[in-house]
């Protein structure tokens, strides 16, 4: 990740590469209003509890959080958790309706970005893990941890 790119970034989910096992990713533009792209800038935006859904040929964000600004239109009454439009390729769309609707795959979001002038979200083809795979990711990163506190007192 470049220096350029980490600057462009607007919102992780963290909590997706815990919770799936990220088998593809893919790069979708995102369809939103005005007063979503000023919360964006300002980092107002949660994706945790998001998913996206493909229906009737086209892809949907469903559950990110993004937060209207105190000085948003109050009469346009702006909804933080309204479906968003995702915007991809047909050959992709048709990629990941046949694996999510055939192969049991889900699709999750991993992370919100800009490119350009423009808000782009990555999304991965995932499986869900089990217990005992969140348990194994678990004592993964504590090793890794513990490894790297061990090698870094060694070298002292």
């Amino acid at each position: 990740m470049g220096a350029k790119e980490s600057s462009a970034l607007i919102a992780l989910n963290k909590k997706a590469r815990f919770e799936y096992f990220v088998e593809d990713e893919y790069d979708a533009g995102l369809v939103l209003e005005g007063w979503e792209v000023k919360s964006l800038r300002a980092g107002k935006v949660n994706l945790s509890d998001s998913h996206v859904i493909v229906k009737h040929g086209e892809a949907f964000l469903i559950g990110a959080q993004i937060q209207p600004l105190p000085t948003a239109l109050i009469y346009s009454m702006p909804d933080p958790l309204r479906t968003r439009k995702l915007l991809l390729n047909r050959s992709e769309l048709n990629r990941l309706i046949g694996c999510v609707e055939r192969q049991g795959y889900t699709l999750i979001p991993l992370k919100l970005y800009w490119s350009k002038n423009y808000v782009k979200i990555k999304i991965a083809l995932a499986k869900g893990k089990k217990s005992h795979d969140k348990r194994d990711t678990l004592k993964e990163r504590d090793w890794q941890r513990e490894k790297s506190r061990i090698l870094k007192h060694s070298s002292h």
